[in-house]
């Protein structure tokens, strides 16, 4: 049958340069082989569809599907989604506030600020495998005077975190040097200095997608943004930027709301029509 479709790109205020999103907006009456099949075929980081909530707070349910497996979480999903929702006339059920119910449960969607911000969701926090963190710095070139600081981080999606002394040697490294099947969730970031573009870089080196790179990865730029929380890092508004050295224009947007933190983005609608699925 036909189904509503919308491509959409998410993390930048300039179409093409963020990160791309399939949405089906009429899920209902898919399977999972259906989904999955349509993922793979849209070949894009993630797809998702829009089913029917449970939940009697939810606005909206969603599944997020990469080209591999079904996924528990995404952030870049949940802002594109929402925001092709609200683009297909969805009306929540609180006014300035989207809830998207997930895998994990239900994602606040604020849309009050000046770009839509999803509350970052529990974050376990963990030590570093050491044994696993020196296997990826050996891959990675990177020294003992490289890394700041590391954390195994689980949001619903899991990262193996490394900050790097500075964004430059964020930038410097190369994707290609380590297959994404030998590595599972490599995330590094580092600090720009003052008057930057941004305050921090990040890269997404073995995403789930089973590409090199990730363009913008809302998840992992959460688990980052709680983990600095954690540690009285984040204390004021901050601009996370990524994909920078694939030729994108990546920007997370990173505030504190009390005991929450905020995780927004711009989203531009690309293409609409439907789909036969």
């Amino acid at each position: 049958m036909k189904r509503r479709f919308i491509q959409c790109d998410v993390f930048s205020d300039t179409a093409l340069r963020g990160n791309g999103l399939a949405v089906v907006l009429d899920g209902a009456g898919l399977n999972d082989a259906q989904m999955m099949q349509f993922a793979i075929w849209t070949n894009q980081a993630e797809t998702t569809f829009l089913v029917p909530p449970e939940h009697a707070d939810a606005d909206y349910g969603v599944r997020i599907f990469s080209p591999t497996r079904e996924m528990d979480f995404a952030g870049h999903p949940t802002l594109g989604s929402c925001a092709a929702w609200l683009h297909a006339g969805g009306v929540p059920k609180v006014a300035g506030r989207v809830m998207q119910e997930c895998a994990i449960g239900l994602v606040e969607i604020d849309q009050s600020g000046a770009v839509p911000a999803f509350v970052a969701p529990p974050t376990q926090i963990d030590g570093a495998d050491q044994a696993e963190q020196a296997r990826i710095a050996r891959a990675r070139g990177l020294t003992e005077a490289d890394i700041v600081a590391s954390a195994r981080l689980d949001n619903g999606a899991a990262f193996n975190l490394i900050e790097l002394h500075s964004a430059e040697r964020v930038l410097s490294l190369d994707a290609r040097a380590v297959s994404a099947p030998e590595f599972r969730g490599v995330a590094i970031f580092g600090k720009h200095p003052d008057g930057a573009y941004a305050n921090y870089e990040s890269r997404n080196l073995t995403p789930a997608s089973m590409m090199a790179e990730d363009p913008i990865t809302g998840s992992m730029n959460a688990a980052i943004a709680v983990w600095l929380k954690s540690q009285g890092r984040l204390t004021d508004d901050t601009v996370i930027a990524q994909g920078t050295a694939i030729g994108r224009k990546g920007r997370v947007f990173v505030s504190n709301r009390g005991a929450d933190v905020m995780i927004g983005g711009a989203t531009t609608i690309v293409i609409e029509g439907t789909v036969d699925i």
